[in-house]
């Protein structure tokens, strides 16, 4: 973020991370939804355009808090229309009904939906039941972003953690997600997607058991 408190991101992209440009000619609803499966949208766009919602969420909030729940409430909206999305072009033969299932789908098929590459490790909390994790050492959520030293507890990918939380809520798992910064060495950006259920959620998982 720059000094006068509006986030800043890196203005320059190399051309070599930048992807192939997106199909032309047709509006992109009326394509086949497999054969668009693999046009990635360059990062400088992507850069972008979350520069613009962090900025324009920035202007409407009163602190960290309220900021991460409202990035969490825009993911929100985008996980609930990725479940059909993905569920389609994975071409899964099957509805997952069991917790671990449908967090390592999250893990895998839906991480490489999104960043090209699967979610980092998934863990299981050993003191309670009802949480679990979802490790990305490098998110690209935080890799354009400079956070002051007054916000340091700010983890844009509160945003993700709405993706994470609307997917599984419209997949009948609901839950919430937030999203919190555990740094290492080597990955400074290092981020957790805790996810903890709902408790019906348990008493089903219980009953398949």
């Amino acid at each position: 973020m720059q000094p006068n408190g509006k986030p800043m991101f890196k203005s320059s992209v190399s051309a070599s991370s930048q992807s192939s440009l997106p199909i032309r000619g047709r509006n992109i609803c009326d394509q086949n939804l497999n054969k668009i499966k693999n046009s990635d949208v360059s990062l400088s766009a992507f850069a972008f355009l979350f520069s613009e919602l962090i900025q324009r969420t920035q202007s409407r909030v009163t602190g960290i808090q309220d900021f991460e729940e409202r990035l969490n409430e825009h993911g929100f909206r985008v996980g609930q229309r990725l479940v059909e999305l993905v569920v389609w072009r994975e071409r899964s033969p099957k509805r997952e009904t069991r917790v671990l299932g449908i967090l390592q789908f999250i893990h895998s098929s839906l991480w490489k939906q999104l960043f090209g590459k699967h979610a980092d490790s998934l863990e299981k909390s050993k003191d309670v039941n009802d949480e679990y994790m979802i490790v990305d050492n490098s998110p690209v959520f935080n890799k354009f972003i400079s956070v002051p030293k007054n916000m340091n507890q700010l983890n844009c990918c509160a945003y993700l953690a709405g993706i994470v939380e609307g997917f599984l809520t419209s997949a009948q798992f609901p839950c919430k997600a937030t999203a919190h910064t555990v740094p290492l060495p080597s990955y400074p950006s290092r981020t957790v997607i805790l996810v903890k259920l709902h408790s019906s959620v348990l008493r089903r998982e219980e009953y398949l058991g």
